[in-house]
């Protein structure tokens, strides 16, 4: 059900956080990027079974990342943003340019969907306090994604 309340968020204001996860995309890619520790020892593989693989450093601040988009998705969506599938794309070309183990992957999407779970149960119809959710979600995800490459990044 589309709302009478008016999306209140600036195409500048959405263009900078595609911009800021868009940038934390790129870091991914990077050659030389570490993106997790690896607890290997002298003379193993890192096809040994018994290796456990840390989470990366910037773990905390990316799951909180995918957490926001995923919320970001289902409510502008519901305040009649009209664009699609397009934070749930941002969030499938960061974990594709990260690469990280079927786990994490696995992870990093629940933390999305919970996102997008937790205010599909509340909001049914674009309010007041939605679009002041959008509007506090933006602007974390935005200092997220720049935060993240800029802090972890080499």
């Amino acid at each position: 059900m589309r709302s009478t309340y008016p999306v209140v968020l600036s195409g500048k204001f959405v263009l900078a956080i595609i911009i800021g996860v868009s940038f934390a995309t790129v870091i991914f890619a990077m050659p030389g990027t570490s993106h997790a520790q690896s607890a290997d020892k002298p003379g193993q593989s890192n096809t040994d079974p018994d290796i456990k693989t840390l989470p990366p450093a910037y773990n905390d601040q990316m799951l909180r990342l995918a957490e926001i988009l995923g919320a970001v998705h289902y409510l502008r969506e519901l305040c009649g943003a009209d664009e699609g599938m397009l934070w749930r794309d941002q969030m499938e070309n960061i974990v594709e340019n990260e690469n990280p183990t079927a786990q994490r992957k696995a992870e990093i999407f629940s933390r999305f969907n919970r996102g997008f779970r937790s205010y599909r149960e509340i909001y049914r119809q674009c309010t007041p306090s939605a679009v002041e959710a959008v509007t506090l979600y933006m602007r974390q995800g935005t200092r997220l994604a720049g935060e993240i490459p800029s802090r972890f990044g080499r």
